[in-house]
């Protein structure tokens, strides 16, 4: 009987190892670094690679990483069905044109989903279960949405009601201005996305938590990131 074949690993055509990758590809989401901060960081660390081998690596293996801790994490979250939602949109300039980052949390700050528009349209997050309650600002497109969609008796709006979510987007602004702005559409929905990703990822509520708790989980965190697809 033939032995079944064993799936190819992703890292195979690669000279470093597995571990440098995933490293690498850490700090430069993660963290409010540039593809040259990365670079100089990890040379004093004896890793010799060019800041051109960062873009490469966090191009080809943020997404399949961000796809790991996503399915990892799918079946927790889909056992909640009694969710929060803060629903909020940031605007992006893209070579003089503006666009509109909007991104979910639930009422844990966990980010649920992010996407860019043109335009404020009426595109509904639908993957994640049934929700008990949506949080806007008082934007009227909110509201026309929430009406088509029949959620209207589900919608909250208040003054500081939304402040979970509008802080969520401060991450991203950070790598924004570590990044001297983003280039493409394309290029900011994939970042967004994969950054999203890893922040629930190793997002530990450090203010919540003592100490030892705090490192407890964060080794814990950096423990799943090494066995990422492995």
């Amino acid at each position: 009987m033939p032995r079944p074949k064993k799936s190819a690993s992703s890292f195979r055509y690669f000279n470093l190892s597995p571990e440098v990758i995933r490293l690498v590809v850490m700090m430069y989401v993660r963290f409010p670094l540039s593809l040259r901060n990365v670079e100089d960081l990890l040379a004093e660390r004896g890793i010799d690679i060019c800041h051109e081998t960062v873009r490469h690596w966090w191009n080809r293996f943020g997404p399949l990483f961000a796809a790991d801790v996503r399915r990892q994490g799918g079946s927790r979250m889909r056992a909640f069905r009694q969710w929060k939602w803060h629903l909020d949109e940031v605007c992006v300039k893209i070579n003089g044109e503006m666009h509109y980052l909007w991104r979910a949390v639930d009422q844990e700050g966990e980010v649920l989903e992010s996407y860019v528009t043109k335009v404020r349209d009426k595109k509904a997050l639908r993957r994640h279960g049934s929700h008990e309650m949506i949080t806007t600002d008082g934007l009227r497109s909110h509201r026309a949405a929430m009406q088509d969609l029949g959620n209207t008796e589900k919608q909250e709006v208040g003054r500081w009601a939304n402040n979970l979510v509008e802080n969520s987007h401060l991450p991203l602004r950070r790598r924004e201005r570590a990044m001297l702005r983003f280039r493409q559409m394309k290029s900011l929905q994939k970042f967004a996305s994969v950054h999203a990703n890893v922040h629930n990822h190793f997002n530990q509520e450090r203010h919540l938590i003592d100490r030892d708790t705090y490192k407890t989980r964060r080794s814990a965190a950096l423990a799943e990131w090494q066995n990422l697809m492995a």
